[in-house]
């Protein structure tokens, strides 16, 4: 019996062979179709290569796409488990041709895959074409199907559209008939519900370009778009009338029943079917960076793993038991996708956490749901307000009500639940309109009521596509925002990081058919809405506009780096200065980075140099950095470091860097552990290289260091490295010689300014203008006063002393002119302090050179002036003051 790994590689073999590329299977969240919840066929990966607006080295290809039908117009969520052939996760196996061949090939390909490496049947299969399209009928009567087993079908069955415009085209389908002892009838008969003939095989020509008016037209370039489920041939192949029968599944079963000890085929096998099922779709998307939220994506994510573990719990399970079964998962399907191996720590941890906690809210919420019960008549509905108090205060979602319920055969009043919904959200924007936010904010409080959450995908990717949900423009919803003009773009989805936790927003473009725009910033608003600063090009932005976002990847990787850097340098800190050391704010921009952490003294150069030193030892390490969501609780329980700033809800992302011989983490051997919803570098050697600038205070008790990485600590360093090589020019010295070097230039230079110093104060005890140079007697005093050029303030003192002691006893007013202003001393020698003070004298004089004030003591003062050259009438001023 083939395995359903044997007949995928098969499947793509078969076309390799045939000239097709073996493409991997996009991620499930779909980055270029922004009207898609989640991946749900295999042609989204290709659908630009359809259009024309993409184009690749291949004109074939072959995939194996994982898929998840779980949300929206396709939402198989509540028949899984309870028949043979829905899923939330499900393979579609896939042949594309873009412009090079056409159903001349395509069926034939169709045919000899499914009839000779298949080994199918002839007499089993029978096919369906759009009536009108008599091609495709005849290709089938001469591969060899009797006319009788071609089935002409006039409705959308049977016609594949993109969307009311666009590309389209007929489709043939390819049936199986499981024989007369399965009730049904051939597709198009009354009886086409039942299942004995089942679809495997849907071939899609893509000929047609339908416009607005209905019209249709043939397109330049005619596409072939294959698709077959393998769960479908899967069973087919290995005998099987039931998916959930198949090998891969049958294994998944079984280590479900393995962990609830519960016999896989007794009275509970539904509920193993659904946790086989859902955990192929949690855990896929978990790998694809989904993580549970209450909105969009995570809300779906959440309710498939809810859905899960409320099975689980019907089998008798005490414990958590979705993460048990991981292994299982990747031994079936980790070879087929390599990236379930690379994040099944994650998976594990996420489903953990959740099944954890849901099973607390699961136990308290059924109890309270059968005590509401009781108070009903028997098959009353429940009433929409008890629904909503089981959510609002229990968190007891209005899903996992309804599905309790309909094992019960009940429903809930769902009227009265939205009734009570809005009630709330009424009173919760009446609280906040009296909070005192900005007027300008209630644009986004209306938005944040009309329009989801946006999902961020930046992650994982730098380019997506988005709808426009909303623009706004001077405080107002608009439809459009003009060229030239600035506003704020909402799309669904987006992987532009909105600035918060220290890190800046994301910049970049935006691009649609002939126009594009600048995105500027990304800032989040309330109710999780992520707001793009834009200003478009060429053509206006409206409103429902499909748009390619682009983030600027130069700018995003820089950002990244330093962010990264700064967890790298937080540990560093708190390992040389202490533990005391946390985190205080933050700057994580495309040029630098800025940490500001409490401590109370300057860092020494030691310290810097020994936590720079240590940041480049784990960047050198180039180790990978490892995100995990956990609760807050369980993050600080392992060790890891709450930033400063940021909001932490019930789940928070807990990134890892670097390893040691003893640490933190799970392992006990992480280096850094924090708390951050910022984007990081994948590996630590990412970085580059970090250089501190420095260490500054930043407030009482905190300091600040800045820090450069990646080109831009190279660039500094080659500056500095220039800096050097010139000064050691300028001063004829190799740099190895240039402290020295320069500690001789210093120690000469004081030498000459004291050499200076002391020739000028010769030169002014030599004497000055005569009128002024000589002593004389005023009131009994002998009194020196001179005013002097070529000297400066500083002089003054030492050349006060030295005329003090020439006088033995008097007073001295000496007046330096010193580059326009005057700079005034005076002394008196102590016997004579009693009878005057120097700082009388120098207050007096400095009055007339245009100055206030002066001071010191009674021997010795000094003061200055705007201007010397009242000289003379400064020393009558100081004679005044000894005439008494």
């Amino acid at each position: 019996m083939a395995s359903l790994n044997d007949i995928r590689s098969t499947f793509l073999n078969y076309f390799e062979k045939n000239g097709h590329e073996v493409v991997a299977s996009s991620p499930l969240v779909p980055r270029n179709d922004p009207t898609l919840m989640f991946a749900n066929s295999g042609m989204v990966q290709f659908k630009n290569l359809f259009t024309g607006i993409e184009t690749r080295d291949y004109k074939r290809a072959t995939t194996s796409q994982k898929c998840v039908r779980a949300g929206g117009k396709h939402n198989d969520l509540d028949n899984v488990g309870y028949t043979a052939r829905h899923h939330t996760f499900f393979e579609m196996l896939g042949n594309f041709s873009f412009g090079d061949y056409f159903k001349a090939e395509a069926i034939p390909f169709a045919w000899e895959l499914l009839t000779k490496d298949f080994g199918i049947d002839k007499s089993r299969l029978l096919s369906t074409v759009y009536h009108t399209d008599d091609e495709a009928f005849e290709m089938w009567k001469k591969i060899g199907i009797p006319e009788d087993r071609i089935i002409r079908i006039d409705t959308s069955d049977n016609f594949w559209q993109m969307g009311p415009t666009g590309p389209c085209g007929p489709c043939t389908e390819i049936f199986y008939d499981h024989g007369d002892h399965i009730w049904g009838g051939p597709p198009g008969s009354p009886e086409e519900d039942g299942d004995r003939f089942i679809e495997i095989w849907n071939v899609v020509f893509m000929q047609n370009e339908q416009f607005e008016d209905g019209s249709m037209v043939p397109l330049d370039m005619q596409s072939i778009d294959t698709g077959m489920g393998l769960e479908r041939i899967g069973a087919l192949l290995q005998g099987k009338h039931d998916n959930y029968d198949t090998d891969l599944m049958r294994a998944l079963i079984e280590a479900s029943a393995n962990a609830t000890s519960q016999d896989a085929d007794g009275p509970g096998n539904v509920h193993h079917r659904v946790i086989a099922d859902h955990l192929r779709s949690t855990s896929f998307l978990i790998a694809d960076g989904v993580m549970p939220s209450n909105e969009g994506r995570g809300y779906v994510l959440r309710r498939i793993m809810r859905r899960a573990m409320r099975h689980a719990h019907l089998l008798g399970a005490k414990d958590p038991v979705m993460h048990k079964l991981v292994p299982a998962l990747v031994t079936q399907m980790g070879a087929a996708y390599p990236e379930l191996g690379q994040a099944q720590a994650m998976i594990e941890e996420t489903l953990k956490l959740e099944e954890t906690r849901f099973k607390q809210t699961l136990e308290r919420g059924l109890r309270l749901l059968d005590d509401e019960l009781a108070k009903l008549p028997e098959d009353a509905e429940l009433p929409g307000e008890t629904a909503f108090k089981l959510y609002d205060t229990y968190g007891f979602p209005l899903d996992l009500t309804q599905d309790a319920l309909r094992e019960k055969d009940r429903a809930v009043n769902t009227d009265g639940f939205d009734a009570a919904m809005a009630e709330q959200k009424a009173k919760a924007r009446a609280a906040w309109s009296g909070s005192g936010e900005a007027k300008d904010a209630a644009v986004w409080f209306d938005l944040a009521e009309a329009i989801e959450p946006t999902d961020f995908l930046g992650y994982d990717t730098e380019v997506a596509e988005g709808q426009v949900l909303a623009l706004v423009k001077d405080g107002a919803a608009v439809d459009e925002i003009a060229v030239g003009d600035e506003g704020w773009l909402i799309v669904n989805q987006t992987p532009f990081y909105a600035e918060s936790g220290g890190q800046v927003g994301d910049t970049g473009t935006y691009l649609k058919p002939d126009a594009n725009g600048t995105v500027l910033d990304t800032q989040k608003m309330p109710g999780g809405l992520f707001a793009h600063k834009v200003r478009p090009e060429k053509a206006a932005l409206a409103k429902g506009d499909a748009l390619e976002l682009r983030v600027d990847h130069a700018r995003r990787s820089a950002i990244r780096a330093n962010h990264s850097a700064t967890h790298l340098l937080h540990e560093a800190l708190r390992g040389t200065l202490g533990d005391h050391v946390a985190q205080k704010g933050s700057l994580n921009a495309a040029d630098r980075l800025r940490f500001d952490f409490s401590h109370s003294k300057a860092m020494t150069g030691a310290e810097i140099a020994d936590v720079q030193a240590e940041v480049n030892a784990y960047i050198r390490q180039n180790s990978a950095v490892e995100t995990r969501i956990m609760t807050p609780d369980d993050a600080r329980a392992i060790g890891a470091q709450a930033l400063f700033g940021e909001k932490y809800g019930d789940e928070v992302r807990v990134v890892s860097m670097g390893q040691a011989a003893t640490g933190k983490g799970l392992d006990g051997t992480t280096w850094s552990l924090e708390l951050c919803g910022g984007t990081h570098v994948k590996q630590t050697g990412d970085i580059g290289l970090c250089v501190v600038l420095g260490d500054s205070a930043s407030s009482a008790g905190v300091r600040r260091i800045e820090a450069l990485t990646g080109q831009a600590a190279l660039d500094h360093l080659g500056a500095q490295a220039a800096l050097v090589a010139e000064l050691a020019n300028v001063v004829k010295a190799a740099p190895g010689e240039l402290t020295e070097r320069v500690k001789t230039l210093l120690d000469e230079r004081k030498a000459l300014n004291n050499e200076v110093a002391q020739l000028r104060r010769d030169l002014a005890m030599a004497g000055g203008p005569a009128e002024t140079a000589e002593a004389r007697e005023v009131n009994g005093i002998a009194f020196h006063a001179q005013v002097l050029t070529g000297v400066s303030g500083k002089d003054l003192p030492p050349l006060i002393d030295e005329h003090k002691a020439r006088l033995g006893s008097g007073a001295v007013l000496l007046i330096a002119d010193a580059g326009g202003k005057a700079a005034v001393a005076a002394g008196v020698t102590s016997d004579l302090t009693d009878r005057v003070s120097a700082v009388d004298l120098v207050k007096a004089a400095v009055v007339e050179l245009g100055g206030k004030g002066g001071g010191g003591r009674p021997d010795m003062a000094q003061g200055g002036g705007k201007d010397a050259t009242n000289g003379a009438a400064a020393i009558k001023a100081a004679e005044a003051v000894l005439e008494g």
